[in-house]
C-alpha cells in the first residue's frame, strides 16, 4: 500500500475512488481541486476457473476502512468512483447483505474460451451498436454476458442487475442501481452512443431487464448505506455519486473548463484520445478507433492502443534508471533506428501486427538510447491517433507520458498544424471525477493549467516519421497476405 499526501487538518473533500486495470486509489479532492490525500492498493486477481476474477471482497473490505480512516481528517462531502473500461458485474439485489456477488467481475486480459469468442462475434452488431472493434480477451461487457450467460445459465437466470464498475461500487455503498452512459459508452458493446438506444445484442437476448435505470454521473444517488455508516464509522450523510468512466472524467475536467474543439490524448497503460469534434463517419474500427461519450451523453471519437505496455516493452528493464535526451534523440533518427507496431497483443492503429514489435535499422546500445525510442515511438501512435481523428485544433496531452518531456515536444513538431498544450498535473482523473459533485451548483471555472511544449528543432523529422509511416503500411500488407 502506498500513502501520499499530508494531513491538513479538517478539510473538506470529495472522495474519488479510482479503479484502474494495475492499482485502484482512493483520493481526496478539495474544493479547490487540489489532491490532499491518496492511497492505493493493488488491483488484485484471483483464478477462479473458469474466470479470473477481480477480488471484490479483499477491495471493498480495503475501501472502507481507508475511507473511514480518511473521514477522521476530512469533511467529505461525497463519494464517486471512476472506473477503466471493460469491467462489470451481474448481482442480485439479495446480495447486499453478502460480502461479494456470486458472479465475478472478470478481468478483460484474461484469454476467452474460442467457442464463445467464434459465438459472439456474429452476434455483436454493427460498429455504433459496439463503440470499437472486438478486441484483445475478454474485453466488452457484452461479451462477458455473453460468456457467463453460457457458463452459468442458472446464476445468470437470477441475476437483478448488470453493473459497471463505478456503479457497482455506487451500488454497493448506497444500495441504489444506476446505468450511466460514459461508462456504457466504452466500448462495452451495450450501448449505442450516437443513436442513444440499447445495442442490438441486448435487445436480442433480452437483457434490458438486467439494465438498470440511467443516471447521469454526477446524480447522487442515495446516501451511504446505514449498516456501513455503522460498522466503519463513516458520516451517515455521505452523498454517493452515479460514477463515470476515467477518461471521460478527464475530458469532462476539461470541459468544465470552457474548452472545446479540443482532442485529450490521455496516456498511461492505454493511449486514450477522446475528440469533440471528430467526424464520426470516419470512425474506423480497423485502426483502434471507438466511439465513446461525454457525459451529456454525446458522441466523442477516439482512438484507443494500449502503448504504455508498449512504452514498457520498448524501453527495457533498465527504464527505471534510464534517461532520454534530445541529443540521442537525433542520433536515432540520423541512424534511422524505427520502433515498429506492435509489442503488445493488442492490434492498436495497426490491424494485423499484434506480438509483430521488432526494432528496424541499428539497435539502441544503451538503456538511454532503448528509453528514448519508446519516447519517440509514444510520439509518432500519438500522432496516428491524431491523424485518424483529424485533429486540426487543440490537442491537450496528460498522463504519465509527460514524465518524458521530449514525447510532448516531439507530438508538437510532428503535428505543427495544431495547437498543443500539456498538462502536467497527473490526477486529471480524479480531479475531473471530484468536480462531479458540484455540477451545475457553481458558475465558478475551474483552473486548467495548460502549458506549451519546448520546440523540438530536427530537420529530418518529418522524412522519418514519413519513412516510419511508409514501413508500417509495408509490414501491415505483408502481415495480411501471409
Amino acid at each position: 500500500m502506498r500513502h501520499e499526501g499530508s494531513d491538513p487538518g479538517r478539510g473538506k473533500a470529495v472522495a474519488v475512488f479510482d479503479v484502474g486495470k494495475t492499482n485502484v486509489k482512493l483520493s481526496m479532492v478539495s474544493p479547490e481541486g487540489s489532491i490532499v490525500g491518496t492511497r492505493s492498493l493493488p488491483h488484485a486477481t484471483v483464478d477462479d476457473p473458469p474466470w479470473r476474477r477481480h477480488d471484490l471482497v479483499g477491495t471493498e473490505t480495503w475501501l472502507l476502512t481507508t475511507l473511514a480512516e480518511f473521514a477522521t481528517r476530512f469533511e467529505l462531502l461525497a463519494f464517486v468512483t471512476s472506473g477503466h473500461g471493460s469491467a462489470g458485474v451481474l448481482v442480485r439485489e439479495a446480495e447486499l447483505s453478502s460480502e461479494a456477488p456470486a458472479l465475478p467481475m472478470i478481468d478483460y486480459e484474461q484469454a476467452l474460451p474460442e467457442d464463445i469468442r467464434a459465438a459472439y462475434a456474429p452476434q455483436a452488431g454493427g460498429f455504433f451498436d459496439r463503440g470499437s472493434a472486438v478486441m484483445l480477451g475478454a474485453t466488452h461487457q457484452a461479451r462477458q454476458m455473453f460468456w457467463i450467460e453460457a457458463e452459468a445459465k442458472s446464476d445468470f437466470d437470477k441475476a437483478d442487475w448488470f453493473l459497471g464498475v463505478p456503479q457497482y461500487w455506487a451500488w454497493r455503498l448506497s444500495g441504489v442501481a444506476a446505468s450511466e452512459v460514459t461508462y456504457l459508452g466504452a466500448q462495452s458493446h451495450l450501448w449505442n452512443v450516437p443513436a442513444a438506444h440499447w445495442s442490438e445484442i441486448v435487445e436480442r437476448r433480452g437483457w434490458r431487464r438486467l439494465m438498470p435505470p440511467f443516471h447521469p454521473a454526477w446524480d447522487r444517488l442515495g446516501r451511504i448505506r446505514p449498516e456501513l455508516s455503522r460498522r466503519y464509522g463513516l458520516p451517515p450523510g455521505l452523498p454517493i455519486l452515479t460514477g463515470i468512466h476515467d477518461s471521460s472524467a478527464n475530458f469532462y475536467r476539461y470541459q468544465t473548463a470552457g474548452l472545446s474543439r479540443m482532442t485529450v490524448v490521455s496516456t498511461g497503460t492505454w493511449i486514450v484520445a477522446l475528440s469533440d469534434h471528430a467526424d464520426l463517419a470516419t470512425l474506423n474500427e480497423t485502426r483502434g478507433m471507438t466511439c465513446n461519450a461525454d457525459v451529456y451523453g454525446r458522441p466523442l471519437g477516439g482512438a484507443l492502443t494500449m502503448a504504455g505496455r508498449e512504452f514498457a516493452a520498448i524501453a527495457g528493464d533498465g527504464a527505471a534508471n534510464a534517461k532520454s535526451s534530445a541529443r540521442i534523440l537525433q542520433e536515432l533518427i540520423a541512424q534511422g533506428t524505427m520502433a515498429i507496431p506492435s509489442f503488445g497483443q493488442d492490434d492498436g492503429l495497426f490491424p494485423g501486427s499484434a506480438g509483430r514489435g521488432h526494432i528496424a535499422g541499428p539497435l539502441p546500445r544503451s538503456d538511454d538510447e532503448r528509453l528514448t525510442l519508446a519516447v519517440l515511438y509514444a510520439a509518432l501512435v500519438t500522432n496516428e491517433c491524431l491523424e485518424a481523428l483529424s485533429s486540426k485544433d487543440l490537442v491537450i496531452l496528460d498522463g504519465t507520458f509527460l514524465r518524458e518531456p521530449l514525447y510532448a515536444s516531439l507530438v508538437g513538431a510532428l503535428r505543427p498544424e495544431c495547437h498543443t498544450a500539456f498538462n502536467l498535473a497527473s490526477s486529471g482523473v480524479a480531479t475531473g471525477a471530484a468536480l462531479l459533485a458540484t455540477h451545475g451548483m457553481s458558475n465558478k471555472v475551474p483552473l486548467v493549467t495548460l502549458e506549451k511544449p519546448e520546440p523540438f528543432h530536427c530537420p529530418a523529422l518529418p522524412d522519418y516519421a514519413k519513412e516510419w509511416r511508409s514501413r508500417v503500411i509495408s509490414e501491415q500488407h505483408r502481415f495480411q497476405t501471409t
